[in-house]
């Protein structure tokens, strides 16, 4: 699958889907767009639970990006 259209014509959908948090609900200090905040969410739609958790990072605080030289 490709895209979530991709997805809904192979699998269908459930309007009346209601997430459940498990005991693996856990809050996440990944930041917004890294691969592991996109992990975490993929993990959590897989096991029915919602998308964002009330304690996962909402700023980037702390953070150092990489730093390349100049030439």
């Amino acid at each position: 699958m490709r895209n979530v259209f991709e997805a809904i014509l192979e699998c269908g959908h459930d309007e009346d889907f209601a997430p459940t948090e498990t005991k693996e609900f856990n809050p996440t200090d990944a930041p917004a767009g890294s691969q592991a905040k996109l992990d975490v969410l993929a993990q959590r739609v897989l096991r029915g639970e919602p998308l964002w958790h009330t304690e996962d990072r909402s700023d980037y605080s702390g953070l150092t990006g990489a730093v390349r030289p100049r030439a």
